[in-house]
């Protein structure tokens, strides 16, 4: 079984659908934060650390389908379509548009769940990001996952694998804010205490390595508080 307390955004505009949905995956373990409308839900996104989508096709004010164009241009995060519409070629449409799974109403919540489980399993550990390669602020930090190789300034910087783990997650996710427990799920595969001044020291190695300055740092920032977050355009 998944790991649970993880977030779950949940967009739909039938608030009997959205209550059901929401009270049984909070029985589950899961946080779960709704919306109704497609504003909604990007407030929610870019404002809470989204673990998957369960994303209704039918939004009065934005198509689920605009709704999973624009959240795939920056986040490879889990998306669930859910629809009334049974047409192949309207689910096919919606995996085209990067959806991860579709699931049609009406629909049993242990399918839901099912589903859920599957699709989280297969994104847990994959840490790869929107681009294999990817280039900041005019090519001063390019990192290529492929050939796992990072440059500064054109001069390769040699990472640790736990270094290279913790900027993968967050190149992932960019504009996520990472707390250093799931840091540490994510980066160190390590879940006990004391190992959240590990990522510290982690982090700050890591800015050594790719930062102008490492007490101002332009990638690797801190949210006072919370954790960490990219800051790479």
């Amino acid at each position: 079984m998944i790991k649970q307390n993880k977030n779950i955004l949940a967009v739909d505009d039938e608030p009997k659908i959205l209550d059901v949905i929401s009270s049984f995956l909070r029985s589950r373990g899961f946080n779960v934060f709704e919306a109704k409308t497609g504003r909604e839900a990007f407030e929610i996104f870019d404002r809470e650390n989204i673990a998957l989508i369960l994303l209704d096709l039918m939004l009065p004010d934005i198509s689920g389908e605009e709704i999973c164009q624009t959240i795939r241009k920056k986040s490879r995060i889990p998306i669930i379509m859910l629809t009334a519409k049974i047409e192949e070629n309207d689910l096919l449409k919606g995996l085209d548009n990067g959806a991860d799974d579709y699931i049609t109403k009406p629909f049993s919540l242990k399918e839901l769940n099912a589903r859920i489980e599957a699709v989280l399993r297969r994104t847990t550990d994959d840490l790869v990001p929107l681009n294999r390669k990817n280039s900041f602020r005019n090519g001063d930090l390019v990192v290529d996952f492929e050939k796992n190789v990072v440059k500064k300034r054109q001069q390769e910087v040699l990472l640790t694998p736990s270094e290279m783990r913790i900027l993968a997650s967050l190149i992932k996710h960019p504009g996520k804010v990472f707390t250093r427990n799931e840091l540490i799920e994510l980066a160190l595969d390590m879940d006990f205490d004391g190992y959240d001044r590990a990522i510290d020291n982690h982090i700050k190695n890591l800015r050594q390595k790719i930062e102008d300055d490492s007490k101002n740092p332009d990638y690797v920032l801190t949210i006072h508080g919370v954790g960490y977050k990219f800051g790479g355009e």
